[in-house]
């Protein structure tokens, strides 16, 4: 096991991290990948924490930094951080032997507690709630999503489904993630016995809605049926006029969408109901 972080220019959020990770028991190999910071980031990992490896990308590949991490981290299961994120003592052992009993398993979404109160994110009740159907033997049930920040991947799978698309960059990037595992046969599912905590800056990031938004369309241009592109489409056009967010998205769309109908591969019809009963039960 071993925990891949992709970061940028944010070296004191880092650095918390680190020694959060580094203190663990399991004493997993870390591997920082840095986006081109510009803040002395990688400086501060050199520096402080020797032991821990260090990736320079020469650009910001964004959510594809990860995909970079998993592929020079020679490991069998990989935990991915953000810089703002860390695993609780224990989870990554208990993660690694959920992964060693059943060879279906392609990725675990952990429990997620909020720091510093160690809140419940709201995310965990929407995964254990994820109205997909039980099966036996999984620690919890299949999901078609996850917090990119909290999830565990088998790397062989990972590698296989072709990890975070380019096309996205960042931003809502782990639902395409997980339909492609599952579409290649991979189970994604819920592990609240593996838990990961965020401690977000506050205030939200400039842009992020319209982000989302954008990723969100862009995902079913990439996978889901054309009617279901076409609807999604619709329902942000017709936002745009009086939400700036949707009118950013639906521009940023348009430049990309050759490229999604170039790369579209909709989903195997057992994953498209999947993600219809998804959509259905407000997922």
């Amino acid at each position: 096991m071993g925990v891949v972080i992709a970061t940028r220019d944010r070296a004191d959020r880092l650095a918390v991290t680190l020694e959060r990770l580094t203190a663990l028991p399991e004493r997993p190999p870390i591997l920082v990948v840095d986006n081109a910071s510009a803040d002395g980031t990688a400086r501060m990992v050199a520096d402080r924490f020797p032991g821990v490896g260090l990736l320079r990308l020469p650009a910001n590949r964004g959510a594809l930094a990860r995909n970079d991490g998993v592929r020079a981290l020679g490991v069998r299961y990989v935990a991915f951080s953000d810089d703002d994120s860390w695993w609780q003592p224990g989870s990554l052992a208990r993660a690694a032997g959920l992964l060693d009993a059943d060879p279906r398993l392609g990725l675990l979404a952990a429990r997620t507690l909020v720091a510093p109160d160690g809140t419940p994110d709201p995310v965990n009740a929407a995964l254990a709630g994820s109205p997909l159907p039980r099966l036996p033997g999984l620690p919890g049930p299949p999901v078609l999503g996850f917090l990119g920040c909290a999830a565990i991947a088998r790397r062989s799978a990972f590698l296989a489904a072709g990890g975070y698309h380019p096309l996205l960059f960042f931003g809502a990037e782990e639902t395409l993630l997980a339909y492609d595992l599952t579409a290649a046969g991979w189970l994604a599912c819920y592990a609240p016995q593996v838990t990961a905590v965020h401690h977000p800056a506050p205030g939200s990031r400039p842009g992020r809605a319209a982000l989302l938004r954008r990723n969100q369309l862009l995902t079913a241009w990439l996978r889901r049926p054309l009617p279901v592109a076409l609807r999604d489409t619709w329902r942000l056009a017709r936002r745009a006029p009086s939400d700036p967010a949707a009118l950013r998205a639906l521009g940023e769309v348009a430049s990309r969408l050759p490229g999604a109908l170039r790369h579209r591969r909709p989903l195997p019809a057992a994953v498209e109901r999947a993600a219809r009963l998804l959509e259905a039960s407000g997922g």
